[in-house]
Order: C-alpha cells, then structure tokens, then sequence
C-alpha cells in the first residue's frame, strides 16, 4: 500500500494538503495586510513629519489588530435597494483571484505551489478578473457615486491591463519561457533582467499602479469626488475584505516584479543554503512594496482624462515599440542580450526625458485654449 508523507494514507494528505495550502495562504494575506497596513501608517507620518499610530501597543503596533477586530465586529448593513446577491458576491470575486496567484509564485527553489508552464499566462489571467468585483460591487449597490466608481474601474483597469502584458511579453521573449521558476532559474551571477529590460520593468511598475487603485491612480475610490466610490454602501468586514485584496494584490504585482526582474529567490549562499532564498524573495518584494507607499505619501491623485491619456498616447506606444525592439535584436544576436539591455536603457532615457517635455506641451496648448476663449469673451462683451 502506497504511503504518502508522514506516514499518511495518500488519500488522506491530498485533501489534507489542500487543507494546509489555503490555510498558509490566508494567514499570509491576513497577516501581510495587518503589517502592511501599520508600515505604511508609520512610512507616511515619518515623510509627512507626524507620529502616526502610537497609542494601541507599543508604538501602536495593535492599533492594526484593533481596526481589524472593530471591523470583524461591526454591524454589516445593506442598503434596501442593492442588487442583494450581487452586492454579496462582489468581495469574493475581488479577494479570490488575489488568493488564487499566490499559487505558482514560487517564493525559493522547490517552494512553490505549483510550477505551471503557463504561469506567467495564468497570472494574467487572474488579474484581469479583479475589474469585474470592483464592476459589479460598484452597480450592486444601486448608488451613483459608487456607478461612477465601477465605471472608472473598468475604464482605468482594462486600459492598464494593456501595457501591463505588453511588459510582460517582454520578459517572455527574452527568458524564453512562461514558468516562473524558469524565468527566475535564467537569472543567475547577477544577470538579472532587470539590467536587461529596464524600461519593460519600469512600464509594468506603473501600470500595477493603475492595476491595484494606489496613488496616483486611485480615482475608482477618489473620496474627494465620490465618497468613496464603488465601496459607498460597504460596512464592516465586507468592506475590510475589499482593502485586504487592494493589499494583498500589491504584494502579489511586487512579488511578480520580484521574479521576472529581480532574480526572484537568488542570492548569495542560497545554493548551500535553499532556506535563504524565502529570505531574499521577501526582502526584495517587500522593498518594492515600500516603494508603493512612498508614491503614495508623494504624488497627487491624476484627473481621469489624464490618466487615459498617459495610458494610451504614452505607455502603449511605448510598451509595443519595447517589443518590436527587443524581438529584432534577440533575432539578430540570438546569443547575446548585451544589445537589447543597450537599446532598453537608450528607451527608457528617452522615456523618461519625453514625458515631461510632453506634459510642458500639453499644458501650453490647454493655456493657449484658455487665453483665446478669453479675449473671444471680451470682445463679445
């Protein structure tokens, strides 16, 4: 008779396995929330020169855990007129694609759920599902402001969702391979590709911006404009389960820039040392984590004809011409990535210096606007 681990029946491990999965998972994104959430208190009232949560547990290390337990306790109340089974389904439709990723990440070598050839495709697929809660949530609750909200979502994130996998078409091409732990094995002795695609790591950093509502990009939310936008008529947990997605999806698209850029799990000594490897693959996501939170304490929110337009007339162009160039040039030097690391930091150069020149031009051409529609006003008068 066939014996699995630990001695167990395998008819016994498989369910108890899958048992064991969704249970690490969600304490993982539980807990990562409840620390992401007092990191991201402290980072902002250290850069805004204020104290931050301090009075609920040394340095208000519990202020987190009482909002969650104040959150799990409150009442849960649901406006007459929603769309009741719609209203109801919306959070799990957002929070289960987000749990769902965690399971081909593969956080050190031979610890990853499961090593899909398809991985990188499967990822996609599941992030292009969180604009259909936000969507439906957003109609669900029978509320303008949350409409707008819904509607903005699917307008922000089916545009972002574009550039988003135009970077990462880019990364295939030069890997060679869709499985993350093949695109993190190619990447070795510091030949990470974030040295050899710069500007694809740069696209993607700005479109999962757009992808998980963060600043400046949160204009589904926007409370100055619509209360809170699709999440109006949410209380109590169910609302609480909205912001663990939004969390739980940030660290989901660090963790993924973390693989296909960053080397993911590699680092010195990881080879006598595998358990190193989780140790690495967390510092760097959550260094780019930190990286979020930064933004956000920095940037304003952009207007939405703004964020449309960067989306459309600047990083799509940019993102296809990435690939064009990249896929000429690993054709034309199949055994070297030297010219397309040369071409990608020329490309992101010229990113970086355009986009504002633009901006200037814009902006020029909008006071132009509004300086004839003024001397037309006075000579009408």
């Amino acid at each position: 008779m066939p014996v699995g681990p630990f001695g167990l029946d395998p008819l016994i491990w498989a369910p108890l396995r899958l048992a064991l999965a969704v249970g690490l998972a969600l304490f993982l994104v539980l807990n990562g929330a409840l620390a992401q959430i007092y990191l991201e208190r402290k980072l902002q009232a250290i850069m805004q020169d204020r104290l931050g949560p301090i009075h609920v547990g040394p340095q208000g290390l519990l202020q987190t855990l009482a909002d969650a337990i104040k959150l799990l306790a409150k009442e849960d109340v649901r406006a007459r007129l929603t769309d009741k089974w719609f209203f109801l389904a919306a959070p799990s439709i957002v929070f289960a694609p987000m749990l769902a990723s965690y399971a081909v990440l593969p956080f050190a070598k031979d610890f990853v759920g499961v090593d899909l050839n398809v991985g990188v495709l499967y990822l996609a697929t599941l992030g292009s599902m969180t604009v259909l809660g936000i969507v439906i949530a957003g109609w669900a609750s029978n509320n303008k402001y949350s409409l707008v909200g819904g509607m903005r979502s699917a307008g922000q994130l089916i545009s972002y969702e574009v550039p988003q996998l135009l970077s990462l078409i880019t990364v295939v091409l030069v890997s060679g391979s869709l499985s993350m732990v093949q695109i993190t094995e190619s990447q070795h002795d510091f030949r990470i590709n974030l040295f050899i695609l710069p500007l694809a790591f740069v696209t993607y950093f700005i479109a999962a911006l757009a992808e998980t509502n963060r600043n400046p990009f949160d204009l589904p939310e926007a409370e100055s404009e619509l209360v809170a936008g699709f999440l109006t008529e949410y209380s109590g947990m169910r609302w609480g389960v909205f912001f663990l997605a939004e969390y739980g999806e940030v660290t989901v698209v660090s963790a993924i820039l973390t693989t296909l850029w960053l080397g993911g799990w590699s680092g010195p000594w990881v080879d006598s040392l595998p358990i190193l490897g989780v140790a690495y693959f967390t510092l760097k996501t959550y260094l780019i984590v930190l990286v979020f939170m930064w933004i956000r304490a920095t940037l304003p929110r952009f207007r939405i004809d703004q964020l449309m337009s960067f989306c459309w007339k600047s990083l799509i162009p940019v993102t296809i011409a990435n690939i064009l160039v990249t896929a000429v040039l690993l054709l034309a030097f199949p055994t070297t990535r030297v010219p397309v690391a040369v071409a990608n930091w020329l490309m992101l150069g010229a990113f970086v210096v355009a986009i504002p020149l633009l901006q200037r031009r814009r902006l020029a051409g909008v006071r132009a606007r509004l300086r004839a529609e003024a001397e037309r006003r006075a000579i009408a008068v």
